[in-house]
């Protein structure tokens, strides 16, 4: 459980990049100082959404590979390993060889790798429990030295001494919704 919110922070704060009170940090001209367009910015905003029914698919693919990796029993022998990633592909409806996955199991490392052996989904989730945080910034009056401490103080902060889906609740005052993903990436009409 602690393993799945590893990617947690450092995403939720890469979805600052374009705030306001971000940008004006650090998008400058080097030589000049002045601020980034804001027209540069649009377009950068209107590229948010490209593609993502494929990344998704993409990142759930290789999730659900490598929890099927991880559910086959110790004496389970696979014979052929394309066999096996197609039944597993077919198991979720995404086997569409015109639309090949990012990974095949004999170069996706986090399979076998250790560290994130059954955990690719970690990822993903990382992105729900992300935008479901930016959301609650926005609903709360955004990037505030308040709304800051809240987010340290309640989940950031305590680290490994709590339930990292317990400190989210008492962050959030409620579980993790999809909702806020799907619609980051344009995918919840």
């Amino acid at each position: 459980m602690f393993r799945d919110f590893v990617e947690f922070p450092s995403q939720v704060n890469e979805m600052w990049i374009l705030w306001p009170e971000v940008l004006d940090n650090y998008a400058r001209h080097f030589e000049t100082g002045a601020p980034l367009d804001p027209a540069i910015v649009e377009r950068l905003r209107a590229t948010e959404t490209f593609d993502q029914g494929h990344a998704t698919s993409e990142y759930l693919a290789a999730a659900w590979l490598d929890q099927a990796w991880h559910r086959l029993a110790a004496d389970e022998d696979v014979d052929d390993v394309a066999a096996f990633e197609a039944a597993a592909l077919a198991d979720i409806g995404l086997d569409d060889p015109a639309v090949p996955t990012r990974y095949s199991s004999t170069y996706f490392a986090h399979v076998f790798s250790g560290g994130y052996s059954a955990g690719y989904y970690s990822y993903i989730w990382s992105e729900v429990l992300d935008a479901d945080t930016v959301e609650w910034f926005r609903d709360n009056g955004g990037l505030t030295r308040k709304n800051g401490d809240r987010f340290r103080d309640r989940l950031l902060g305590v680290g490994g001494s709590k339930d990292p889906l317990e400190a989210y609740r008492d962050f959030r005052g409620r579980d993790a919704a999809i909702e806020p993903l799907l619609k980051r990436r344009g995918l919840d009409s």
